[in-house]
């Protein structure tokens, strides 16, 4: 569901007593005994996921779950992933990024199956971090610096600092002589990159924010901005409000999925890959634009979904979204805050009636930025989520915020889908990969190895830089609304 669907407005049923004062210290993992045991990158950051979410070693019983953590290098991990391949320029070495997002992927991707065991009736293996190269290996893409590999995102130098800009719309290009002040021609990036040069970073990013451009400034430090959106929230990139008593509490969750493209979609897929049924509501007007891109990829991220397709412009659409949302045990969503509440719909008052939300926004659904845009490229950026060749900046992977929110997302949703209680979960793409950036990265360096691919070497081991790769979906997703009246029919009658 898109944010333009949004034609017209409805009264906003907002309740400000979601979080009372004997509810402030819940958290979804609260009494829950789990401990990630591990070395090295992964393990700490399991940990501090688990502390985020509420957990805690042990019990008063002395009980605990134990969570067993890759413990490959960073390096290892990046190299093993595929989004190194897909990182530097066609004609030359694959890069290492910095800190520890394939390795920080791959925790939380076990600490997901360790909160929500993997339906072993799937098809469909449960995956590792190649998870964050699927993308491109379905599309067929490759290392496309100094643009991204989906070709819509470049960074340029500016007078202080450097500007990170996504225009993957054609609405964006017809912006830009708004953004630039002037003539744009048959040459836009070149005009972007001299524009640039007359402006800080800063200035820029939130000039193109004006106009609904995403654009991001990238950090002096990766994985630690010092803008104001970032010192709002602490850094946190996982932020938990509790609400009511859930209404519902199945085994198999009713999930109502309002995201598109890819980082909400891929926590849907995770959470149906561990039993919950998903329900994908889309605007008969606007489909999720995935559709139109690769089928592979689409049918990956919603095979076994059921279909829903509503009329947003029409009373009885809203009032029937507004049931589906009453009837799940979680709602997932990737809207800016003001989107829905047009609609009448607030997440607020949903999660104080005992309903989970778990909100996935570029920077946070609070604060000075709750407003911004942002795609994986230019989020992960503004994370610090970048490499240096010479003087150029270049980005890490392929949308790399996207794969990296959407396994976090699956974590936390399962952390309150375990608790009597609902939550807010609010997601922030740019923090939650700003966590996984913190971590030096080991000395290494990236040679051609005797196989005829590159390979890394480091002081202790040398390893390939595998191509991206991916799993496939043993059924196309269905068609758009293919399953309206049976779900509706399912969970609303009566």
């Amino acid at each position: 569901m898109n944010e333009s669907d949004i034609e017209q407005t409805r009264p906003v049923r907002h309740c400000d007593e979601a979080v009372t004062a004997e509810s402030a210290d819940a958290m979804p993992l609260s009494g829950v005994a789990i401990e990630a045991r591990g070395e090295g990158a992964a393990a700490e950051h399991a940990r501090r996921l688990l502390q985020e979410l509420g957990a805690r070693p042990e019990n008063d019983r002395g009980q605990r779950r134990t969570v067993l953590v890759d413990s490959r290098s960073a390096v290892r991990a990046w190299a093993d992933s595929g989004a190194m391949a897909l990182t530097g320029r066609a004609g030359g070495p694959p890069m290492v990024s910095p800190g520890a997002p394939a390795a920080a992927t791959g925790a939380a991707l076990a600490l997901l199956a360790a909160l929500r065991p993997p339906d072993g009736s799937s098809a469909l293996p449960w995956p590792g971090v190649e998870v964050l190269g699927e993308r491109a290996a379905l599309f067929g893409r490759g290392r496309n610096a100094p643009w991204s590999v989906g070709g819509a995102f470049r960074m340029f130098p500016t007078m202080h600092g450097y500007l990170g800009i996504s225009l993957p719309r054609q609405d964006d290009f017809a912006l830009l002589p708004a953004l630039v002040e002037g003539e744009v021609g048959g040459a836009p990036w070149q005009a972007v990159a001299e524009w640039a040069r007359t402006c800080s970073a800063e200035d820029a990013a939130a000039r193109a924010q004006l106009l609904g451009i995403a654009a991001a400034a990238v950090p002096d430090t990766p994985g630690m901005p010092q803008d104001e959106q970032f010192r709002h929230r602490g850094g946190r990139g996982i932020v938990v409000r509790p609400g009511g008593f859930r209404q519902h509490r199945r085994a198999e969750p009713v999930v109502v999925d309002l995201t598109s493209l890819w980082a909400g979609p891929l926590c849907a897929h995770l959470l149906g890959r561990t039993g919950a049924h998903i329900v994908k509501v889309e605007s008969t007007r606007r489909p999720d634009g995935a559709r139109s891109g690769c089928r592979d990829f689409f049918d990956l991220m919603h095979a076994e979904h059921a279909c829903v397709a509503i009329d947003l412009n029409t009373a009885e659409g809203v009032e029937t979204l507004q049931r589906l949302i009453d009837v799940a045990d979680l709602v997932l969503e990737a809207s800016r805050p003001r989107a829905l509440r047009q609609l009448g719909i607030d997440a607020e008052s949903a999660v104080a009636g005992g309903t989970n939300w778990l909100s996935i926004t570029a920077y946070g659904r609070t604060g000075p930025w709750s407003d911004r845009v942002g795609f994986g490229d230019d989020v992960a950026a503004a994370a610090g989520a970048v490499v240096f060749d010479g003087c150029e900046v270049l980005p890490c992977g392929d949308a790399l915020a996207d794969p990296v929110a959407g396994v976090h997302a699956a974590v936390a949703a399962a952390a309150v889908l375990s608790s009597d209680r609902a939550f807010l979960v609010d997601l922030s793409m740019r923090d939650v990969v700003a966590a996984t950036l913190r971590n030096r990265v080991e000395p290494h360096e990236v040679v051609n190895g005797p196989d005829d691919l590159w390979h890394v070497r480091t002081a202790d081991a040398e390893f390939p830089v595998a191509a991206p790769r991916a799993r496939h979906a043993p059924t196309a997703a269905a068609a758009l609304g293919a399953d309206t009246q049976k779900t509706l029919s399912r969970w609303l009658s009566g």
